[in-house]
């Protein structure tokens, strides 16, 4: 089923709202997940599909061709909003006992207060029952859920699925009406393509002529080195770019190393050039003091070793940051991807620069390729300037009835230290043998 955001600003009742959320992904939103809502309401409910496997889909994303800044995104938070307002009117819910690891076969009288939670948030249909049995039924709700907040969707309830269904219903409706208020200030036209940084959710999306092209998982910027929220323009694209070390990261970074590893430069292919623009060697510099602040520090271009890898996406800002690819491409693959000094690292950065390049017929696919491929600098330029948005987004919603949440990491929400984040980096999720 889908709803249009019209029917979400009248107060769409919760259940049929929060059933499009998991109508909607088994439609293939993620990525075929066969969990379609069939037939009509019932009783103000829906007649749900009994197939509800969802195999090993491993998207953290929802996949949707709804951009998430634009007026319908503001129009379907509004319903969400009305939504968890009756929730909380309600008392909200009570935690989870999370002293379980739950998965897939697991017999435990926990599994059963899981169903209940994963019925009340419309991941799961009300008529598969209640047993304390962890079955294929609430494996594929599990994995819903998980994808809903931006987590890997194992299907295994671990510490980081406990801290998202244990935050409180009065947090998830604060955040909803927090990011409200931010959506709202994206309404204008924001051009008929254009790039959104969510820093939140740790990805970016390619938006043209107001639906998703592309997306992509990202790299952000840590919690002590935060990416700023901001709008720039795309107006280059450097192929195997040289990468000149921020002053920060020489202070609070290449110092220390150095410290430990007198041949990290070397190993890592770093060069040191003085005012002048002479060379110096690593040996002739005195680690054990700030005078390296004083000289500048040059990476070779490689993407095996460079830590812009093959390319780098130039945004002119006052903040210093851009966007690019990275050799440490196993980042991708994690949760939590807080992991830069501000910069953004794009996944697939490949299909990212096809997107970028698109508007310029001499940048052929073919064209492309080759400077992927080539030994030296070369430099592209889109068209027209790209427009692109660093955003700050920890919940929204789309009409096609999906409620997303990330955890406040950067703590802008005003919810207090997010509980998500905390159990990312103490616990794990994935299934264990």
């Amino acid at each position: 089923m889908t709803t249009d955001g019209k029917m979400l600003g009248q107060g769409m009742n919760r259940r049929l709202f929060l059933a499009g959320v998991s109508g909607a992904a088994g439609a293939g939103l993620l990525g075929g997940t066969a969990f379609a809502q069939q037939g009509p309401m019932i009783g103000g409910q829906a007649e749900w599909a009994q197939t509800y496997d969802t195999g090993t889909q491993r998207s953290r994303n929802i996949r949707t061709s709804f951009p998430i800044l634009g007026g319908q995104t503001v129009q379907a938070l509004e319903g969400a909003i009305s939504i968890y307002q009756q929730l909380v009117a309600r008392g909200g819910h009570p935690p989870l006992q999370a002293n379980q690891r739950l998965k897939l076969g697991v017999k435990h009288p926990n599994v059963q207060a899981l169903r209940e939670r994963l019925i009340e948030l419309g991941d799961l249909s009300p008529n598969v029952g209640n047993s304390d049995v962890f079955d294929s039924y609430v494996d594929g709700a599990v994995k819903r859920y998980q994808a809903r907040h931006g987590l890997t969707p194992t299907g295994v309830v671990g510490a980081q699925t406990y801290a998202a269904l244990n935050t409180p219903a009065a947090t998830r409706l604060r955040q909803l009406e927090v990011n409200l208020v931010r959506l709202r200030g994206y309404s204008g036209n924001l051009g008929g393509r254009y790039v959104t940084v969510n820093i939140p959710a740790a990805y970016v999306e390619t938006v043209e002529n107001g639906q998703v092209a592309t997306r992509h998982v990202a790299g952000v910027g840590k919690i002590d080195r935060q990416s700023p929220i901001m709008n720039a323009k795309i107006v280059e694209v450097n192929f195997h770019p040289f990468w000149t070390v921020p002053a920060s990261i020489i202070r609070k970074d290449l110092i220390p190393l150095m410290q430990k590893n007198p041949n990290y430069l070397t190993e890592q292919k770093i060069r040191i050039f003085n005012p002048q623009g002479q060379e110096l060697q690593p040996a002739q510099v005195n680690w054990n003091s700030d005078e390296a602040t004083r000289y500048m520090f040059r990476q070779d271009p490689g993407g095996e070793h460079n830590s812009l890898g093959f390319v780098r996406i130039n945004i002119p800002n006052p903040h210093g940051v851009y966007m690019h690819d990275t050799p440490a491409k196993g980042i991708f693959g994690d949760d939590y991807r807080f992991v830069s000094s501000g910069c953004v690292r794009v996944q697939n950065v490949r299909e990212y620069i096809y997107w970028i390049l698109q508007d310029n017929p001499q940048w052929t696919r073919d064209a492309i390729d080759e400077a992927f491929r080539a030994a030296r600098r070369i430099d592209a330029r889109p068209r027209e300037p790209i427009p692109v948005y660093w955003t700050y987004i920890t919940a929204w919603a789309t009409p096609d009835g999906v409620i997303q949440f990330r955890d406040d990491i950067y703590g802008r929400d005003g919810v207090g230290p997010g509980a998500v984040t905390q159990a990312l980096r103490d616990g794990d999720d994935r299934p264990t043998e």
